[in-house]
């Protein structure tokens, strides 16, 4: 089934475990900016991003994701950390897709994507795709049109955004050693502290 926009105006945010829906909730594009942090259900939306910055990277997403519930499709602290697994576990979607690492040091980051991660001979995606930091500091790098080096997968890492010879964000094969560096197809900073990092949690989001 092709991915197709829904409801234009609300957000629904779906926590999935093993399967079982846990909590469901909906919320519109007015609603992100006037958090209620009492009924907000951060701890089912992710496990390691408080809810206010939730918040604001909802609102950084682009339209077509509205009205679709968030579903928890890969989780290094329930499925294990192996890229292999994680191009299995998206194999059955067309979803954009948004990753989010949590870092040794607590810092909190990752990209939005316009396509799910596969196997690829060159980049693909489109100029959806983003990068952000979310903790301690929050901001998005858009795409610069310098270049469309989007997305691309290999059987030993996966990277997003490039240029001579840099990648925006890198993880191994094994979902533990990461770098990041300035690239031209975001114009981004590094989003860790030091260029290399490695990944204490990482969760795989897709909108169905």
């Amino acid at each position: 089934q092709r991915y197709r926009r829904k409801q234009p105006h609300f957000r629904d945010f779906t926590c999935q475990r093993g399967g079982t829906h846990t909590h469901t909730f909906t919320a519109s594009r007015r609603a992100h900016t006037d958090l209620d942090l009492d009924i907000w259900p951060c701890s089912c939306v992710c496990s390691f991003l408080p809810p206010l910055i939730f918040s604001q990277l909802c609102k950084e997403l682009p339209p077509r994701t509205v009205g679709y519930s968030w579903q928890l499709t890969y989780s290094t602290s329930r499925h294990g950390a192996s890229l292999k697994s994680l191009y299995r576990k998206l194999r059955a979607t067309d979803s954009p897709v948004l990753v989010v690492i949590k870092d040794a040091l607590d810092e909190i980051f990752g990209a939005f994507l316009s396509h799910p991660l596969r196997l690829s001979e060159t980049f693909y995606g489109t100029g959806e795709t983003f990068l952000f930091m979310l903790h301690p500091r929050f901001k998005c790098f858009r795409w610069t049109g310098e270049n469309s080096f989007f997305i691309k997968g290999d059987l030993d890492s996966f990277a997003i955004g490039g240029g001579s010879g840099h990648f925006g964000l890198w993880v191994d094969e094994n979902l533990y050693l990461g770098r990041s560096s300035p690239c031209y197809t975001f114009n981004n900073c590094c989003l860790s502290e030091t260029n290399d990092f490695r990944v204490m949690e990482l969760e795989v989001w897709t909108f169905t």
